[in-house]
């Protein structure tokens, strides 16, 4: 056999294309070429391929080799084609049995002595390894990534040896088991009782999370606005085992020392100077961003008007479609971006506009600069908008007594339930239509919501966000229908800056 076919994957964003590696050897001068749109990456494979199978007791043939990647119009980057080159070349020289070939998928990069080193994207590849029931070898140091999948057949190899004797059936692998999730445990959680006094922003920061709408929180420097965003997690239920394998699919796209493999629900505070490409993500080969990073979880902007307009622009689409799309020359890539944001923000460029005691220093004209940095568009996108005011030192000398976060988590997990038995999904995540369709608001409510709306002349964005919080806040209440103090109450929570 002169010639063999190995299975493996690309990856184009979130997706993991069939990429079949065609080994053929033939009489002539010793060669050794791979064609198919490799990257340079892939064509420094032919050195770390050789010196593998020469470390692993094998033969390299001294044959014209030609390597094929193909459809030859997908672009093919990194080390994880190493594995099937040396095992197309070891069956199609016979000196494995390749008639099992057909039943496999492979990935990895081998070291100079033979070793399996990790790869991106293992879940990606392995969850569309099963989606055609072909089995899937990757290293063993990205195999307990895939032990979410259920009924895929993965196994893991420490070196090239170990793969060649698997198929050679002398001395088969062992499956990877799937494991059973559990829970994180939520005592690691910073505590809502820490909080003392702020009662309003605990009832915004309640409905956002039953809901999974957006926050701002605007006020003074030290009332507790960065304190109340690090509790919103302790708050959401934790992740359903769906919601686990997208968000571990996104960090094993990262590179290997990047990732990180965690049961928690996923919170990001970029710090201000973010480019707008880490916000989105991006590159010649592009990778996930902050905000898809924070999917199925919350994206922390900590003094919002400090991250320069067009990065904050960039949040518009994702805020609205829960995905981001990136397009580069020659590639283009789509991630999930179903993200809670919580923001927080100074009334001023000195943080003591409106303080009971500290006096404001900056002019009308500075401040009107450092709000109008938030466009409006951006703030029609955000759900609650709240202010934290500062504390009198009676309510800081107190000892904190306040509600603790098990029981605030178990009323929004209540309240989702609700959502979900009903609709499917959170509200936040409802469409116009279907919000038209499920918000079951009473006569009055509808007066009332009018009303209001020709008063303040609000957008039809923003009557669709109010109608959002009115129906998490029946939720919260078990009440059928939005009433017009669902109505009076949500709009309270979209103060104008």
């Amino acid at each position: 056999m002169s010639w063999a076919v190995v299975y493996s994957r690309a990856l184009a964003g979130m997706a993991a294309p069939l990429v079949e590696v065609e080994a053929h050897l033939a009489n002539g001068l010793p060669a050794f070429s791979i064609v198919g749109l490799p990257d340079t990456e892939v064509k420094e494979s032919r050195d770390r391929v050789r010196a593998a199978i020469i470390q692993s007791g094998f033969d390299f043939p001294a044959k014209k080799i030609t390597v094929n990647l193909a459809p030859a119009d997908l672009p093919k980057e990194s080390g994880r084609f190493d594995l099937p080159i040396a095992i197309g070349i070891l069956a199609a020289s016979g000196q494995i049995d390749g008639t099992n070939l057909h039943q496999y998928e492979l990935a990895g990069e081998l070291g100079l002595s033979g070793q399996i080193r990790p790869i991106r994207g293992a879940i990606a590849m392995a969850e569309a390894a099963r989606q055609h029931q072909r089995s899937f070898i990757l290293p063993s140091d990205n195999a307990f990534q895939t032990a979410l999948l259920p009924d895929a057949h993965v196994y893991g190899a420490d070196t090239l040896l170990a793969v060649a004797a698997h198929l050679n059936q002398d001395q088969p692998l062992s499956p990877v088991d799937v494991q059973h999730i559990q829970q994180p445990d939520e005592t690691n959680y910073p505590d809502m009782a820490d909080v003392r006094g702020q009662q309003t922003a605990r009832l915004a920061l309640e409905i956002a999370a039953a809901g999974g709408h957006s926050i701002l929180m605007s006020g003074p420097p030290g009332t507790g606005k960065s304190m109340l965003a690090q509790r919103l997690p302790g708050i959401l239920p934790p992740l359903t085992a769906k919601e686990l394998v997208s968000v571990w699919s996104l960090q094993s796209l990262l590179p290997h020392g990047q990732q990180k493999y965690r049961l928690n629900r996923p919170f990001r505070s970029p710090h201000h100077s973010t480019s707008a490409v880490a916000l989105v993500g991006g590159g010649s080969d592009p990778r996930p961003g902050e905000i898809s990073l924070a999917h199925h979880g919350i994206l922390f902007l900590d003094e919002l008007p400090e991250f320069d307009r067009k990065v904050l622009e960039v949040l518009r689409e994702p805020l609205e479609s829960g995905e981001i799309h990136i397009s580069r020359a020659a590639r283009q890539a789509t991630y999930p971006a179903e993200f809670q944001l919580i923001a927080a923000m100074n009334p001023c460029p000195c943080g003591y506009l409106g303080h009971p005691v500290k006096p404001c220093r900056c002019t009308p004209e500075a401040i009107t600069r450092y709000r109008d940095k938030i466009s409006g568009p951006l703030l029609d996108r955000i759900d609650l908008i709240i202010e934290v005011p500062s504390l009198p030192a009676s309510d800081l000398l107190q000892q904190a007594n306040g509600e603790n976060s098990s029981s605030i988590r178990e009323r929004v997990r209540t309240a989702r339930s609700r959502q979900y038995q009903r609709q499917g999904k959170i509200n936040a995540q409802l469409s116009n239509r279907e919000l038209d369709d499920i918000a079951r608001i009473t006569p009055e409510a509808k007066q009332t919501l009018a009303s209001v709306m020709e008063k303040l002349s609000l957008s039809a964005r923003s009557f669709h966000r109010i109608l959002r919080i009115a129906r998490t806040l029946a939720d919260m209440n078990d009440i059928h229908d939005v009433e017009a103090s669902h109505i009076l109450r949500a709009i309270s929570f979209r103060r104008a800056l």
